[in-house]
């Protein structure tokens, strides 16, 4: 696919290694929205439940 456009296997190494990097950039970008996902969900949900026990407390 690519090996055509490189001439030593030293570039074919620097190749592979700028797109694995490039591909672990990307998993760690998705990874780290789905945790930001996550951490709002924990936060509306801890709010939601301590709003709901002062609502208790008043009854």
């Amino acid at each position: 696919m690519f090996n055509c456009y490189l001439k030593s296997s030293k570039e074919k190494k620097s190749f592979y290694q700028s797109k694995k990097l490039e591909m672990l950039n990307y998993i760690k970008d998705s990874l780290e929205r789905k945790i930001a996902s996550v951490t709002a969900s924990i936060e509306v949900l801890e709010s939601q439940i301590s709003r709901d026990k002062g609502v208790e407390v008043t009854n």
